[in-house]
């Protein structure tokens, strides 16, 4: 990975201070005492499910990038093994960059086994946008179904942002003339090789448009990934004893996943937090378990990213 794919020190610096403000503010209107006797007391077999399910959407997202790529490919489909273990070091990568940095990571670990490097970068460019556009679709349908519940501003800045970006690419895959003028577009970049990789890249997207079928399947299995974190979180709220159906799971852990995609922290770290706080403060939820609630929902993608450590840490080293 090159350094022009890397934040600006003093972006990275602005990012973890944002988090830790925010964080920091959330901790202190919650009390930090009430948060840590609610975290302690959580019912372990509660959280026991959490992780498991943690393992299956990993799984599952591993699945929808085979799928992804075999419909560029099938020539390019490396073993399920491979993906498997390139995606959860990623993730674990991921952890330690910027928002796009595990995808990087990824693309790049994945041209290594012998994939091109445009089909590569379209997959896992497809496969971000999939899951992004995975989760408008929970949260439009939440809104849709119990509005009263979704009037924050951030939440509508946050969908604002994520459809915008769907839409944009969904109309480099569908439409030749929006392909054209970013090819005319990418010919202005500086530099041969740029404009080479922008050219390879809109042309392997562009490829997917005669792949609606499989983009339908990987579509339908980037909204099982997101109703697997939407039971992770009720079992983690069940495990501190936040008594709400769920339900209401599935109108609020959307809109808090499309707070946490928008780019001004780490991992979203910060912005969680917020936006627990804001939607289950609603229906009576005391700051001290949605602090404790977050705070653990965002543990448990760490959690989830410690295969990957494990297989970062016992790779072989590969030749260049």
């Amino acid at each position: 990975m090159s350094d022009k794919a890397s934040p600006s020190p003093l972006s990275r610096a602005i990012r973890i201070a944002v988090a830790v403000g925010l964080t920091a503010f959330v901790l202190w209107k919650a009390d930090v005492s009430a948060v840590a006797g609610a975290t302690r007391g959580i019912d372990l077999r509660w959280a026991g499910a959490a992780v498991l399910l943690v393992l299956v959407d990993r799984a599952l997202n591993a699945y929808r990038w085979i799928a992804l790529l075999c419909a560029l490919s099938p020539g390019s489909r490396p073993p399920f093994t491979t993906v498997l273990r390139i995606f959860f070091v990623s993730t674990f990568v991921g952890t330690f960059l910027p928002s796009v940095g595990g995808d990087i990571y990824r693309a790049y670990s994945l041209a290594r086994e012998e994939v091109r490097v445009s089909e590569s970068a379209a997959s896992v460019l497809m496969d971000r946008v999939l899951g992004v556009l995975s989760i408008v679709i929970l949260a439009i349908a939440a809104i849709v179904l119990v509005p009263r519940y979704a009037t924050d501003p951030r939440v509508a800045a946050a969908l604002g942002l994520a459809s915008a970006g769907c839409i944009a690419v969904a109309m480099c895959v569908f439409s030749e003339s929006a392909t054209s003028v970013i090819q005319r577009l990418s010919s202005r970049l500086p530099g041969a090789r740029t404009h080479r990789i922008a050219l390879t890249l809109s042309e392997a997207v562009r490829r997917y448009s005669h792949h609606r079928a499989d983009l339908l399947k990987v579509l339908a299995a980037s909204i099982g990934v997101q109703v697997l974190r939407v039971i992770q979180a009720y079992c983690l709220g069940r495990g501190l004893g936040i008594e709400l159906p769920i339900l209401l799971y599935f109108v609020f852990i959307p809109l808090v996943m499309l707070v946490m995609q928008v780019p001004v922290t780490v991992a979203g770290l910060g912005t969680g937090q917020v936006a627990f706080d804001a939607l289950f403060g609603q229906v009576g939820v005391p700051a001290s378990q949605a602090a404790a609630l977050s705070i653990l929902f965002i543990a448990l993608g760490f959690v989830g990213n410690l295969p990957g450590a494990v297989l970062w840490a016992f790779a072989r080293p590969r030749p260049r």
